[in-house]
């Protein structure tokens, strides 16, 4: 592997402008392509295989005039204090305001709360429905400004108005201030970590060119795959931070060779047979943990993830064969001013090697006390982790919405004046296609609903067309993301299931909070195929790269320990409000279904990106004859002040996501912030050296059976070694160490 990127390495970078001109064909190429393609599908999220889905599909396909899950509208009207909506003055406004809306484009009904009894029993809150011929992502400007404007109507006949529902759910939009800011820290740990302005701009410049590229094919394949505009956020989010990252591994490579006295064509083809291996297998298991979302079973997050994977796999393309040529390009541009001047040497990231950097420094502080930074690591992330035990899942509604927004205003008067559980009402869905009397079945649903304890009402049946399909609706007691309410539909599921069996028909109970239920279920069904998967996956992947057992082990329960301790936050933050205005946290709320498993399997690639990128300057040491104090102090004195200043990149990329303010984008924001935080210093460089001093030559164990069965993939860069030695005015530091046969195999 080593020799053959090193070869790409070298052709790259003496073929730059035609590498360069294919790369830069190729984003024009792209760029048209998504220019006029057809734009993708709208949003939708489904959960196919449950109760709650299998509802959903059959009333759109019973109702062919509405869609199930297309966009409604509720418009509140609350009366002035002490005075009712119904008053002649009032009551003309809300009139006046709905007719200015009925028979509009895109809507396709709206009902008045004078006749279907939409009124609070003491008169002084309303609310008319409003549904839609298209869903949220399909209305147009013209309809949703109408939907405003009836309301400034009623405003200015003295109501109090506000909109909840679907209608006014706004597209988030990416190229935020947040993003730019979290781009520039990037950009500034660029620059102090190189000391140069041209190589700090390097892996950003390769970086963006990779996600642009991601996007563009997002873009123009969005029709054809199906893939909806959130698909992308992901992989914008990913293609950005490992980008940069990958870029950084090869540039400081390649400076540290240039240090040691090779020419810059021979460097810029060792630095990307050694460091670009790194980014390979780094690379890998970020694709795997992304590819592995597939077996959750929810298309959405299998895009979702299939994309961000597909743009994780061009920032390995682009750090493997864009940055050689841009090395090439920026020449001696890319050291430190002062080495330019004075010729000196350098250890590649701007530090002289006339004396220890912090990372040697901290390495050392390790080694003379491993256990007693272990044992304060584990028990920091323990303590962190603890919220993460009061986890609540959820889909995000409009509670979870800042009390600024229209959304949260309407749901909270709906609440005050018909009752917690009115925001979140169930469906009941009765087939009646294969029973004797469907009026006499959905009327015995209807009793046996009815009759649950926790059901504040029930709506009378309603039939489509054809008579075999009615639907009725059920308002709870409890708000619909509370316990009490999970467990009334599990109750109503149980109740309904055998009054359809005596009469003939079928039953099917969805609505939010239903689906919140099926999703959560399966959710839990899926986690653990998902873990074995990616997880095993990922440890045979470090097992070849590093040929030892122990260390993919350690890899893998660190990363279980950053995860706790990122839900952790993830809870204190979003469901127990703690900082949350530092974080712009309008409103607590139990956190997004799925949230904990996209965590993990973004959380664990990036986590191994890390460890292997430490990890494989340390085996290096290994294999060239170092003890494993020297091995451990040797990785962090390449790369140690690197992997610090590719955490903070990441970590400002996923803070500028923060700022969003979809509620789902900023929890992950908030979530893959703090898991880098906590996985790259915690756990990487304070946990990982002191395990691997207490191991101390056990941390390289193989069984030769597996030895022999492993294939070699050379990740150290042993052959380059051998075959392109240090050249004999460069620097001792640089000349490797002679290779016993028993360290060269690692068993």
């Amino acid at each position: 592997m080593a020799t053959f990127l090193y070869r790409i390495g070298r052709w790259t970078f003496r073929r730059r402008r035609l590498v360069g001109s294919l790369w830069l064909a190729a984003l024009v190429l792209v760029g048209v392509a998504a220019a006029t393609a057809e734009s993708g599908p709208e949003d939708e999220f489904s959960m196919p295989g449950t109760e709650a889905q299998e509802a959903f599909d059959l009333l759109n396909e019973r109702f062919p005039g509405g869609d199930a899950q297309g966009a409604e509208a509720r418009l509140v009207f609350q009366a002035p204090d002490g005075q009712r909506v119904t008053a002649g003055p009032h009551r003309a406004a809300v009139e006046d305001a709905l007719g200015a809306l009925a028979g509009g484009d895109q809507v396709a009904s709206a009902t008045d709360p004078f006749a279907t009894g939409a009124v609070s029993e003491d008169g002084a809150v309303a609310y008319a429905t409003l549904t839609y011929t298209e869903r949220a992502t399909g209305l147009t400007e013209a309809t949703t400004a109408a939907l405003e404007d009836a309301a400034g109507q009623a405003r200015d006949a003295g109501l109090t108005v506000e909109i909840g529902g679907s209608a006014l759910e706004a597209e988030e939009e990416l190229g935020g201030v947040t993003e730019l800011i979290g781009l520039a820290v990037a950009a500034l740990v660029l620059v102090i970590t190189f000391g140069s302005l041209v190589a700090a701009g390097l892996p950003l410049l390769t970086a963006l060119i990779g996600v642009a590229v991601g996007f563009c094919l997002i873009a123009a394949l969005a029709d054809p795959l199906g893939l909806s505009s959130t698909t992308s956020i992901l992989a914008i989010m990913l293609g950005t931070a490992v980008g940069i990252d990958y870029a950084l591994f090869i540039v400081s490579r390649y400076r540290s060779e240039r240090a040691g006295g090779r020419d810059p064509e021979e460097a810029a083809g060792r630095a990307v047979g050694t460091a670009g291996t790194a980014v390979v297998f780094a690379g890998l298991t970020v694709i795997i943990a992304l590819s592995g979302l597939a077996v959750v079973g929810i298309p959405i997050l299998t895009k979702m993830g299939l994309a961000a994977a597909g743009t994780v796999a061009l920032a390995v393309l682009v750090a493997l064969t864009l940055v050689p040529p841009l090395l090439g390009f920026a020449g001696r541009r890319l050291l430190p001013r002062a080495q330019r001047k004075a010729n000196a040497t350098d250890n590649g990231t701007g530090t002289g090697t006339g004396r220890s950097g912090l990372g040697v420094r901290w390495a050392r502080f390790v080694l003379r006390r491993p256990a007693a930074v272990l044992l304060t690591a584990v028990a920091g992330l323990g303590i962190v982790a603890t919220p993460a035990l009061s986890l609540e899942l959820s889909l995000p509604g409009d509670e979870s919405l800042s009390t600024d927004t229209t959304q949260r205003r309407a749901y909270d008067l709906l609440s005050a004046g018909f009752g917690p559980g009115f925001n979140g009402p169930l469906t009941v869905v009765v087939d009646t296609g294969d029973a004797a009397d469907p009026q006499g079945a959905a009327d015995l649903v209807a009793d046996t609903v009815t009759g649950v304890d926790g059901v504040v009402s029930v709506g009378a049946p309603a039939f489509n067309e054809a008579g075999d399909t009615a639907v009725l609706t059920a308002v709870p007691a409890t708000a619909p993301n509370t316990a009490e309410t999970a467990d009334l539909v599990h109750t109503i599921r149980d109740a309904v299931g055998g009054a359809g069996a005596d009469t003939g028909a079928e039953v099917l109970v969805t609505g939010t909070t239903a689906l919140n239920i099926d999703v959560s279920q399966a959710l839990g069904d899926a986690l653990i195929p998902y873990l074995a998967i990616v997880v095993g996956l990922a440890v045979l992947l470090l097992m070849v790269v590093f040929r030892s057992v122990l260390v993919p082990l350690k890899a893998t329960l660190g990363f279980l320990l950053s995860v706790g301790a990122a839900l952790g936050t993830v809870v204190a933050v979003v469901q127990w409000g703690w900082a949350a205005d530092a974080f712009g946290v309008g409103q607590t709320a139990p956190v997004m279904s799925l949230m904990p498993i996209l965590l993990i399997g973004v959380v664990f690639g990036l986590a191994m990106d890390y460890e292997v990128f430490l990890l494989t300057r340390m085996r290096e040491a290994h294999v060239h004859g170092a003890n494993p104090r020297e091995a451990i102090t040797d990785g962090f004195r390449h790369s140690g002040r690197v992997v610090a200043a590719a955490a903070f990149i990441m970590i400002s990329v996923f803070a500028g996501f923060v700022g969003m303010t979809d509620p789902i984008i900023k929890t992950l924001g908030i979530g893959l912030a703090a898991a880098i935080v906590f996985d790259a210093f915690v756990v990487r460089m304070a946990m990982g050296p002191a395990v691997m001093a207490l191991l101390g030559r056990r941390a390289w164990w193989l069984p030769r059976s597996l030895d022999r069965m492993l294939p070699n993939v050379d990740v150290e860069g042993e052959a380059l070694g051998r075959t392109h030695p240090a050249p004999v005015n460069g620097p001792a530091a640089e000349a490797p160490r002679p290779v016993s046969p028993s360290r060269a195999g690692g068993s």
